[in-house]
């Protein structure tokens, strides 16, 4: 069974995966997580330098045993996320990626009865059959605020305009790109999370499974 959740960044994608993953023991992957996880490897390795070259071999590289550094504090911190954007835009990159998705997706670790993966084109590229496909949006401003306390409480000091503008820019950039955009798959189940409490989205989509 694989479960595919896309949408715009703070709207809830996570939130919903780890629960309906804990709810069926599933697998769970926040596939945007590993274009993080390669930008942070890259920046550590190149002292902070952007070096696409570095991220394509640590893409080539990356096994499941590696999947550890996703859970690293600092790979939601603005220099990283701004790497991983960048990162994202490359065909080489995203192949390599993609791959270890799909076999994350058909081959859950742990030999998991299914899997669980959110991101923006999972729906669409990594898993299109996938059996039940969401869609999550929430309006900008409420997206900011979401993100602005996440990241203080991590103890990021960040402010609240600059939190919305990366996020605008970052939505630009995923509607915009030529490689797999930020779209709702077709069949996608969509939910408006602006003014839904995270209780609630959990409940619109598993009344949709229990349905099917």
């Amino acid at each position: 069974m694989i479960i595919a959740i896309d949408g715009t960044s703070a709207s809830g994608k996570g939130t919903l995966a780890r629960r309906l993953a804990a709810h069926f023991d599933y697998a769970y992957l926040e596939t945007g997580m590993l274009y993080r996880a390669i930008a942070f490897l890259m920046l550590e390795e190149t002292e902070g330098e952007m070096d696409l070259s570095v991220a394509l071999e640590l893409a080539k590289t990356f096994a499941p045993e590696d999947l550890k550094v996703l859970e690293h504090n600092k790979l939601r911190l603005p220099r990283v996320s701004t790497a991983a954007s960048e990162i994202s835009t490359s065909p080489e990159i995203r192949e390599y990626l993609k791959k270890f998705q799909q076999k994350f997706a058909t081959r859950p670790p742990e030999k998991k009865a299914g899997a669980i993966l959110d991101g923006r084109d999972i729906g669409t590229v990594i898993c299109p059959n996938a059996p039940f496909k969401f869609f999550l949006i929430a309006d900008l401003d409420v997206r900011a605020q979401r993100r602005t306390q996440e990241l203080e409480e991590m103890g990021d000091l960040v402010k609240y305009g600059d939190v919305h503008d990366r996020l605008k820019s970052r939505d630009q950039l995923d509607s915009s790109r030529t490689e797999s955009p930020l779209l709702k798959a077709e069949g996608a189940i969509e939910i408006d999370t602006t003014h839904l409490t995270a209780d609630q989205v959990f409940e619109k989509a598993l009344q949709h499974i229990e349905k099917k």
